[in-house]
């Protein structure tokens, strides 16, 4: 049940919006194994000027920054395999792969406050975080 934030810098097209959070999802569920209606993504738009970046970006427009966070446990092949999808997933976006930096923040279980006010360590997710 991760919860997505991605953070661009450039208006798209609600189609390619879309296509970004799917290309995020995608990733999550083939390097997580989490499944396909545990849907949790945002999007946000920010004017340039108040999303700085390295200035040295060749597209500083397409810097995308994403914000995933999730319940502790994913082994760190899995990670690298979200990372590395991730990138790959957003390139027919035009989305140069060093203009994508992506934060993992793990949660413990009893930290993540779930189906009507439950602490997750204290029920069955019904699903493997040890993936």
């Amino acid at each position: 049940m991760p919860s997505v934030l991605i953070e661009v810098r450039r208006e798209y097209s609600e189609e390619e919006e879309s296509g970004i959070m799917e290309a995020v999802h995608s990733a999550l569920r083939s390097s997580f194994k989490i499944k396909p209606t545990d849907r949790h993504v945002r999007l946000i738009v920010h004017k340039a000027h108040r999303f700085e970046c390295p200035p040295d970006r060749e597209k500083p427009e397409y810097v995308t920054h994403i914000s995933i966070d999730c319940i502790a446990g994913r082994s760190l092949d899995a990670k690298r395999s979200l990372y590395q999808t991730i990138v790959k997933n957003l390139k027919p976006f035009g989305i140069p792969n060093n203009h994508v930096k992506i934060m993992l923040r793990e949660i413990t279980l009893d930290n993540w406050g779930v189906r009507g006010g439950y602490a997750a360590c204290d029920i069955d997710l019904g699903f493997e975080v040890e993936v």
